[in-house]
């Protein structure tokens, strides 16, 4: 009986030094062996099983808000260190002028923009890096970053109204928004940005973050029509269609 006891010790011994050895770490005695058996559950292979997957690249989508209005957006990210990231994304978000604004007609119960002439849809596809900030400093489920990036835009400038010129004269007709998206015309031009936001959650497949960005997107040349006095004629273009947005990136690394 003991002598079978002392070979059932001495298998043990040999398969926890061999396991020991594959993973780099001393042989442990017998004694210490015996010790940690008693009083701890064996813990062999939970790293195994808790250990995340090595996510290298994401994808998902970007919510954008800005004082011109809202944009929906895609984005793909690729891994290249545990701090630098690549990216392309690609945006259509709401620009308008500055100078216009929204009033509402309480006899018709509808909201209108006094001289408004053209609707304007910006979409830029921009690459550029990601750098993560104060890895070893700050737990994991918080990670800063900056971001920077440039690539080509689309300017999509489409009619807001029909202008009419009679002989009691002019008339301005609102144009339904889908509709005007037929007569419109695209301008192409370059976007960048600059930014500054963090990624939450200890869950790395999923992607939740906000990011806070500056874009300069400007369109070269005498600009695009915006506003219109009464006459029907063009009384402001409108050549700058960047900004301040605020960007909610929900997706899935894989």
């Amino acid at each position: 009986m003991k002598r079978g006891l002392w070979f059932l010790l001495l298998a043990m011994c040999v398969c926890a030094g061999q396991f020991a050895y594959a993973q780099g770490k001393p042989m442990p005695t017998s004694f210490a062996l015996l010790s940690h058996h008693s009083s701890q559950p064996d813990t062999s292979g939970i790293d195994s099983i808790t250990d995340q997957p090595d996510y290298r690249n994401a994808w998902g989508l970007d919510v954008l808000v800005s004082n011109d209005g809202f944009g929906l957006g895609t984005f793909y990210r690729r891994e290249f260190t545990e701090d630098l990231y690549g990216f392309a994304m690609f945006s259509i978000s709401e620009s308008k002028d500055e100078r216009e604004f929204e009033q509402f007609d309480p006899y018709f119960n509808i909201s209108y923009v006094p001289g408004k002439l053209k609707r304007f849809l910006v979409m830029p596809l921009t690459f550029g890096v990601q750098q993560r900030l104060f890895r070893e400093e700050i737990t994991d489920n918080f990670r800063p970053f900056v971001n920077i990036g440039i690539g080509p835009s689309i300017i999509f400038a489409a009619p807001f109204v029909e202008i009419e010129r009679t002989t009691a004269g002019v008339q301005t007709t609102q144009i339904e928004f889908f509709k005007s998206l037929g007569k419109g015309q695209a301008h192409y031009t370059a976007s960048g940005f600059i930014g500054v936001g963090a990624n939450f959650g200890t869950e790395k497949a999923n992607v939740f973050g906000v990011n806070f960005r500056y874009y300069y997107t400007h369109l070269f040349g005498d600009g695009l029509p915006s506003l219109i006095n009464n006459n029907g004629d063009v009384i402001a273009t409108k050549k700058e269609f960047g900004g301040f947005f605020i960007t909610l990136n929900v997706g899935m690394a894989y």
